[in-house]
C-alpha cells in the first residue's frame, strides 16, 4: 500500500497537520509506503514564491487585501469564474506534481491543504490516477475552495463544519466528523511540576502563554506590557525578531520570552490560560490540551469563522481591546472554579482520536477495494 500525505506550505499549520498524520500512518501501517510531499515543492518557481511569500506578506501588512481576496473568492456568484480561474492557474503551475503523481498513482493521498485535491481531482476525473482522496480540512469553516467532487473523503474538525459541507451539497457519508490531526505531544498528560522545573518557572503561579502564530504579530508588547505584574507569562515571538528583541529588553520579572519554538506543547501543559491567534491547527492544540483561549488579530475569513464557531460553543473569548484582556486574565486568576469549569468546557469539544480516526478510514477503505 502506497500512502501519499500532501500539504502546501502556505501558513506552518497545513504542514504540521500533515507531517502528525505521515507520521501515525508510518507507525499504524508499517509495510506501507508511506511518504509526505509538500505540492510547492513540485510547482513553477514563481507560483511557489507567490503562494509562500504573498500568504505571509499579506497577513503582516495588507491584511485588508487578503479579506478581499477570501470574500470575492467565496461569494457565491462569483464561485463558478473564481474557481475557474484559479484551477486553471493551479493546473498550469504544477505540471511537476502531477507527473509525479501519474508516475506514483498512490493508493491513498491525504491533503491537508485545498490546492492538492485540485489537481488529484482532476487526474481522478480522468483516470489518470486512481487513488482514494482524504481531505483534511484545517479549520472549522468551509472555503469553497475546500470542495473537490473527486474527494473520497472529507475529515472536518467539528458538527458545524461538516453541517456546511452538506449545505455545500456534499454528501453526509462522505464526511468524517473526527477533529483536525494534532502531533501525539498534545495528546499526551504531562506532568506540569517537572516541566515548571525544565522551563525554569514557578509551579504555582497562575500562568498566561502568549503565542499568535508563526508570523508573531498581533499587540504582543502591549499585553506583556499590561499583565506582566499579575501574573507568569511565557510569550513566544516566533519569527518577529524585532518583537523578540524589544521584550528581551525589557527583561520583566516573571516573563520568558521565546523565539521559534518546537516544544509548544511542553508550553501549554503548564499554562493555564492562552493567548493567541484562532488558527485552526492552534485551536485543535488548544482543545486538546485544556486551555482556555482568549484570541486575539484573527485573520479575516478563516480565523474569523473559527471564532465565530468557538463562542457558539462556550469556547474561549474574543476581547476588543488589550483593557478588556487584561479584565479576563484577572477574572479567571481570581476565579479558579469558572476557569476549571471553562477547562472542562473546552475539554468536552476535543477529538483526541482523530488520527486512529483516518487510518480507520483507510483500513475500511482497503476493506471494501479487496471485497
Amino acid at each position: 500500500m502506497k500512502i501519499l500525505t500532501v500539504y502546501a506550505s502556505a501558513g506552518a499549520g497545513h504542514e504540521k497537520c500533515a507531517k502528525a498524520i505521515h507520521e501515525h500512518l508510518k507507525a499504524t501501517f508499517p509495510d506501507a509506503q508511506c511518504e509526505t510531499v509538500d505540492i510547492l515543492d513540485k510547482a513553477n518557481f514563481l507560483f511557489r514564491f507567490t503562494y509562500r511569500s504573498g500568504y505571509g506578506f499579506m497577513i503582516r501588512h495588507s491584511v485588508w487585501l487578503w479579506a478581499f481576496i477570501f470574500k470575492l473568492t467565496g461569494f457565491k456568484p462569483l464561485r463558478i469564474l473564481s474557481r475557474s480561474v484559479a484551477g486553471f492557474l493551479d493546473w498550469v503551475n504544477t505540471p511537476v506534481f502531477r507527473r509525479f503523481l501519474k508516475r506514483e498513482n498512490p493508493d491513498y493521498i491525504v491533503s491537508t491543504h485545498f490546492l492538492p485535491p485540485e489537481i488529484a481531482g482532476g487526474l481522478k476525473r480522468s483516470k489518470s490516477i486512481t487513488s482514494k482522496l482524504f481531505t483534511v480540512i484545517t479549520d472549522f469553516g468551509v472555503h469553497p475552495f475546500w470542495i473537490e467532487s473527486s474527494t473520497d473523503l472529507y475529515i472536518v474538525a467539528s458538527g458545524f463544519t461538516k453541517q456546511a459541507l452538506i449545505e455545500q451539497g456534499v454528501p453526509e457519508g462522505n464526511i468524517q466528523d473526527s477533529g483536525i490531526p494534532v502531533r501525539t505531544e498534545f495528546l499526551k498528560k504531562h506532568d506540569r511540576a517537572y516541566l515548571c522545573k525544565k522551563l525554569g518557572i514557578e509551579d504555582t503561579k497562575f500562568t498566561v502563554l502568549v503565542m499568535t502564530g508563526s508570523f508573531g504579530i498581533g499587540p504582543i508588547r502591549e499585553i506583556t506590557e499590561m499583565i506582566h505584574g499579575d501574573v507568569q507569562l511565557l510569550v513566544v515571538c516566533a519569527m518577529n525578531k524585532k518583537l523578540y528583541g524589544q521584550l528581551k529588553a525589557k527583561d520583566f520579572p516573571g516573563v520568558k520570552v521565546y523565539g521559534f519554538v518546537d516544544n509548544s506543547d511542553e508550553l501549554m501543559a503548564v499554562s493555564d490560560l492562552i493567548i493567541t491567534k484562532p488558527g485552526g491547527l492552534s485551536v485543535s492544540e488548544i482543545l486538546n490540551t485544556g486551555l482556555v483561549p482568549v484570541f486575539i488579530s484573527s485573520i479575516p475569513g478563516q480565523e474569523e469563522e473559527n471564532i465565530s464557531v468557538l463562542l457558539k460553543a462556550g469556547i474561549g473569548f474574543a476581547p476588543e481591546n488589550t483593557e478588556e484582556i487584561k479584565s479576563i486574565v484577572l477574572d479567571l486568576k481570581n476565579n479558579p472554579q469558572k476557569l476549571n469549569a471553562l477547562k472542562a468546557g473546552v475539554r468536552s469539544m476535543s477529538k483526541p482520536d482523530c488520527l486512529k480516526g483516518i487510518s480507520d478510514a483507510i483500513c475500511k477503505n482497503s476493506v471494501r477495494a479487496a471485497a
